[in-house]
């Protein structure tokens, strides 16, 4: 059987949610064709790297990871999947000790493609994903898991100025509702307490006449489930039914929103070619936070479009001040070969990004400081994901992340918790033994 010479298989994931849901995918199938997964550091007969590309840093990442797991294991086979495979095959297929490159199109059958021994040419698939919507072939085993990923979208059309997404993801599709609904129940009956809707532009969901109101619905009839978190969300694509969701206290849907918004100035949205303004986005953020009791909304930021200039980042960070945000992600433009941007004038000097990106960051955690201190002496319910020495760490349903010093087991159990400080990105607390 295929996979049968490799007894130790490794995994190593750069990116999105969505590699990562994919990632969980690949692992599932590794283990169904008789690998064991160790964690990527250890030695392994089989090193997979699920790579990203959506900034230069991404590339230099992605590169690293395969070069130094060659070094510390220079007679495994070696498979680069994922969307820098997609857009730089040739590339990779040039590093010494790579075996397999695939793209997006092909990353999920590399179980059934890996050689038996190291190659001596690279083989290479990437074609160009296809426009039609897809299923995803079930395992039938799989370890448990507290917070799951399930992927019901890939590709985008937007083709925003910067960004290489459409490019390496190809054009929206949507994952099959009775095929996603399956997914989602064989993770609870695992274990998971939450999934999280992945995908690349998941507000974009359209299959068989539904939409994503549809698919959170449909999930929410899943016994066992406690929460459905929407992982990120472009705003054209927020449907009010989904704030009506959200606010139903016996709806599993978090009050939660990943919004990505790039800049607060309006010059620089039309120069990124997004499809709202800032007075847009500032009316959303007001409405969702009046409709949806600590709704937690979190943004995308870019810094450095070419052409912006100091006044114009100003004007972002003024906006973000200003609204109901809870945290942000913060990147620093970064030239993406094919795009517009790319041969747009003015490109921001290093230094000049650098300090755009260090006073953004610096705004963001004063965001999340913000949020977290505003809810401090209320109780929420946490759930549990990981132990961190004497304490344990979980998130919110409107995504603080929170630590609870305690002796028992709180692993993947959901509990009341009341917030008793902010230290750093994390709110402490204690178990609330009233309830």
């Amino acid at each position: 059987m295929t996979g049968q010479f490799f007894k130790r298989a490794s995994i190593y994931t750069l990116g999105c949610r969505l590699n990562q849901a994919e990632t969980a995918l690949l692992t599932e199938r590794l283990q169904e064709a008789g690998y064991t997964l160790v964690p990527f550091g250890e030695p392994a007969d089989l090193g997979v790297l699920n790579t990203c590309t959506v900034t230069g840093e991404a590339d230099t990442k992605s590169r690293k990871s395969i070069r130094g797991f060659i070094r510390k294991n220079p007679e495994a086979v070696v498979a680069v999947v994922g969307c820098y495979s997609q857009l730089c095959a040739a590339d990779i297929a040039r590093i010494p000790g790579v075996d397999v490159v695939l793209g997006n199109v092909h990353k999920l059958d590399l179980a059934a493609l890996l050689p038996q021994k190291k190659r001596d040419k690279p083989l290479i698939l990437c074609d160009e994903p296809t426009r039609e919507d897809f299923t995803i072939d079930l395992c039938g085993s799989g370890v448990s898991t507290r917070r799951a990923n399930l992927k019901i979208q890939d590709g985008c059309d937007c083709f925003c100025t910067y960004c290489v997404v459409p490019f390496a993801r190809g054009l929206p599709r949507s994952r099959h509702m009775d095929n996603l609904f399956e997914e989602a129940q064989r993770l609870v009956e695992r274990g998971a307490k939450e999934i999280v809707l992945t995908g690349v532009n998941v507000g974009s969901y359209a299959s068989g006449g539904d939409g994503l109101v549809e698919v959170v619905d449909r999930l929410n009839a899943i016994a066992g489930l406690q929460r459905i978190r929407i992982s990120s969300i472009e705003l054209k694509t927020i449907a009010p039914a989904l704030l009506d969701r959200m606010a139903d206290a016996a709806h599993a849907l978090t009050p939660f929103l990943h919004v990505p918004l790039q800049s607060g100035s309006n010059t620089v949205l039309q120069r990124m070619k997004r499809n709202y303004t800032a007075e847009e986005y500032a009316s959303f953020a007001a409405q969702a936070t009046a409709r949806v009791d600590d709704l937690g909304i979190g943004a995308d930021v870019l810094v450095g479009m070419p052409g912006e200039t100091d006044e114009e980042f100003e004007e972002t960070y003024a906006f973000v001040r200003d609204c109901p945000l809870a945290y942000l992600h913060v990147f620093k433009y970064s030239v993406r070969p094919g795009t517009i941007a790319a041969k747009m004038p003015g490109h921001v000097d290093s230094p000049t990004l650098q300090r755009r990106s260090e006073a953004m960051r610096a705004l963001g955690n004063a965001k999340r400081q913000a949020f977290q201190q505003a809810r401090l002496g209320a109780a929420y319910d946490v759930l549990f994901e990981s132990r961190q020495e004497e304490s344990w760490l979980g998130y919110t349903g409107n995504y603080i992340r929170v630590s609870v010093c305690s002796k028992d087991n709180l692993e993947n159990s959901i509990r009341p918790v009341v917030l008793d400080r902010t230290e750093g990105n994390i709110a402490e607390g204690h178990l609330d033994d009233r309830s």
